[in-house]
């Protein structure tokens, strides 16, 4: 199996907390190969303007889902890292009280809360106006999560380099009030998105906790959208025949058996993934025999 084939099996075989790290390093490898390639050709790189959430409500009506792709877009590799290492981090503790979707839910509607309290804030306060901002990152859905965790599980602890062992409620405090405070800097968009997938975060373990889970619907949205995409089956019937005497039945054994040390022959020669879907279905079938 090449590693391309490995990656595709896990890529399919893997938690929802694996895909969601491969699609941020899937669009963070192709952001930095085009804008190599564009440099190259000596052209200007505008792909990044496809993908990023305005906050300008006219150039967003023009690109609604930048509204889901801005939060799986890095354009620095220390941006990306950190994000990635903490959605890592924080997915795994989540995975030990949640299941999957609680988990997707958790990284999409805490990435869409920030980008909304993200455009509401520029189009509202007078500090933002004629400010034309763009956003990008993970952010808002790694917080979403973080603060979700420590809401449900405030005394989790976790070891921080040259802190120690630090519990849940102390590392989310820390990273909202950082984001509060940050809103007067040069990246005021991306600390209101944290501060946005934060409240996402709080919210959805206050409704839980009162037997509401508010992802549910948009999952079910999500999963009517997804089933669009996914391809459809193919169903093959097939209709045989036992034998209808000993002689038959003997013949069909020695077909059957024949075929079988063709694909084992095979196998010997040129090795498993030469055989085609069918071959390795016979040889399944005769396995469980």
């Amino acid at each position: 199996m090449d590693i391309i084939e490995e990656i595709k099996y896990s890529f399919k075989k893997g938690s929802v907390l694996t895909r969601l790290i491969y699609v941020n390093l899937g669009f963070f490898l192709f952001v930095k190969i085009t804008q190599a390639l564009f440099f190259l050709m000596a052209k200007p790189y505008t792909l990044l303007y496809w993908f990023m959430l305005p906050s300008d409500l006219g150039i967003l009506a023009t690109k609604p889902w930048t509204l889901i792709t801005y939060m799986f877009l890095h354009e620095g590799f220390m941006h990306f890292l950190f994000n990635l290492l903490g959605l890592y981090w924080f997915g795994k503790l989540l995975l030990a009280y949640f299941d999957e979707r609680k988990l997707l839910g958790l990284y999409l509607l805490g990435g869409i809360a920030g980008g909304v309290l993200y455009i509401i804030t520029y189009n509202l306060f007078p500090v933002f106006m004629g400010v034309n901002g763009v956003l990008l990152g993970a952010s808002a859905s790694v917080i979403a999560i973080l603060v979700a965790l420590a809401v449900y599980a405030p005394n989790q602890a976790i070891h921080l380099f040259f802190i120690g062992k630090v519990q849940m409620k102390y590392v989310a405090i820390f990273y909202v009030v950082l984001s509060i405070i940050g809103i007067s800097t040069t990246n005021a968009g991306g600390n209101l998105a944290h501060i946005g997938g934060a409240l996402w975060g709080y919210l959805f373990i206050n409704q839980l906790g009162k037997g509401k889970d508010i992802n549910s619907g948009f999952m079910k949205f999500f999963d009517r959208l997804a089933n669009i995409f996914k391809p459809k089956k193919k169903i093959y019937v097939s209709h045989k025949q036992p034998p209808r005497d000993d002689y038959e039945y003997n013949q069909q054994k020695s077909q059957n058996q024949k075929e079988i040390n063709r694909i084992l022959e095979k196998i010997s020669k040129s090795g498993y993934d030469s055989l085609t879907k069918q071959e390795k279905e016979i040889l399944f079938k005769q396995g469980k025999k």
